[in-house]
């Protein structure tokens, strides 16, 4: 694609950078076919290689984004299977992750717009505020009918209040804390707490650190670590995001440089891809940019680092069924595909691969919050997608993707059984039985 950009706008490293991503791009049209808005919409201004027009002519003028062009970057859920489909290596994350800070710089969004974001980016990265919100949100359910009346923010709302769990689990234990390996140590890793899973969902982490530990793995949750920065930094906010970013740098630089670090294991795939793109994100920034490239090369997707542990064979999946649900984050964010079907596989299961797995589910981060149309028809397909594989069991490794796919099975009142990859792979393993598998543990599906 011909730009024309001024020379002193390639002055700045981050035009610089996108006026690069923009020449790589040669129209072609491949991503149309696999983006789920233009999916669902059939606009080519809501495929990539429309978004990528648009920021291309909002970024050669210098004038603020206009409300064509964030009507359009807003539906986008930068699930990136556009990346694994294009044929050139158009880097549209970085692309749209530029689009959003320009948005955020130059754009004056609606008064409930920003009211809107500015809570999910004051609540939601911090666990503690989290859990206050959902408490208090679980309150207003009754009264969503009503709120979904208001002008503007009211169809939000009421999307919000739907997606809160009927009931919250017990909190995960909190703070910086070691555990140790059983037997031999044979290795040692930082776990990202994280800041939403721990409170929807703290059985992952601790079935992590049942797993890891039981095969001599020492987990340190590091002192100082928080929110990766992902929830804020897809909102354009770039600034909280980098932020977050330089917290977990100097948190698990500090637990490199002391006893050392195999690995910063993430079992949010959302967070992931984040973390991988801590050295892009510091790039120019001198402070940072060794230790955040250090950082980017250690972390690993839980499935990424337990297929280096050869875990052993087991049959204790007896055969059970299981649909596994690939996170864009995980396919496309991350290109890891064929790692934690594995990983099922050798520990008994009958892994089934889903029809249209490449379309995302509409969770995105916070894209079910701020998009609730667009997000409930992905959610719609994806759901009867998994129906379709007759498996009751769905597995996953990221938090956000389970908790849109339980909404989705709850307003088809399917019984389906949601878990993250790495709780099934514990409890073949010798861990806990998982509550929700407590009817079906027993019998094998064909």
């Amino acid at each position: 694609m011909q730009t024309n950009f001024r020379p002193e706008q390639l002055r700045e490293p981050q035009m610089q950078e996108s006026e690069k991503i923009l020449r790589t791009c040669v129209h072609c049209g491949f991503c149309t076919a696999t983006c789920p808005t233009y999916l669902l919409l059939g606009d080519e201004l809501d495929s990539p290689r429309g978004r990528i027009y648009l920021v291309k002519d909002m970024l050669e003028s210098g004038k603020p984004a206009t409300k064509e062009v964030v009507t359009h970057i807003d539906r986008c859920l930068s699930c990136l299977s556009c990346m694994t489909t294009c044929p050139s290596g158009v880097n549209y994350m970085h692309l749209v992750d530029h689009a959003r800070a320009y948005i955020e710089e130059t754009y004056h969004r609606p008064w409930h717009d920003r009211l809107l974001r500015a809570v999910l980016a004051a609540v939601l990265p911090y666990p503690r505020r989290f859990r206050l919100a959902l408490r208090a949100a679980h309150l207003g359910k009754p009264l969503a009918f009503l709120l979904a009346k208001l002008p503007s923010i009211g169809p939000r709302l009421a999307a919000m209040l739907a997606l809160v769990p009927d009931r919250l689990p017990p909190g995960a234990a909190e703070g910086p804390r070691v555990i140790p390996a059983q037997g031999e140590r044979r290795g040692r890793i930082a776990l990202l707490g994280g800041c939403a899973q721990p409170v929807l969902n703290p059985d992952i982490n601790e079935a992590t650190i049942r797993l890891l530990t039981r095969h001599g793995i020492e987990v340190v949750l590091a002192e100082g670590e928080g929110c990766c920065g992902a929830l804020v930094h897809h909102m354009g906010r770039e600034e909280a995001s980098h932020a977050f970013a330089a917290r977990n740098i100097d948190a698990w630089t500090r637990e490199i440089e002391g006893e050392g670090l195999d690995a910063i294991v993430i079992t949010a795939s959302g967070c992931g891809t984040t973390i991988k793109d801590y050295g892009f994100m510091f790039r120019d920034d001198p402070a940072y940019r060794d230790r955040a490239a250090r950082v980017a090369g250690l972390a690993k997707d839980i499935t990424e680092y337990l297929a280096t542990l050869d875990l052993p064979r087991t049959t204790r999946g007896n055969g059970l069924v299981v649909a596994y649900h690939s996170a864009c984050s995980m396919q496309h964010g991350q290109q890891i595909k064929d790692t934690p079907k594995t990983l099922l596989s050798r520990a008994g299961f009958t892994v089934k691969d889903v029809p249209e797995g490449h379309i995302c589910c509409g969770s995105a981060g916070t894209y079910n919050l701020l998009q609730p149309e667009l997000s409930a028809g992905l959610r719609e397909r994806k759901t009867a997608n998994l129906l379709r594989t007759g498996a009751p069991i769905v597995a996953t490794g990221n938090i956000g993707c389970l908790e849109q796919l339980r909404k989705g099975f709850a307003e088809r009142n399917a019984g389906m059984i949601l878990l993250h990859t790495v709780e099934l792979l514990d409890w073949a393993d010798g861990g806990p039985l998982p509550p929700a598998m407590a009817g079906v543990a027993g019998s094998a599906t064909a």
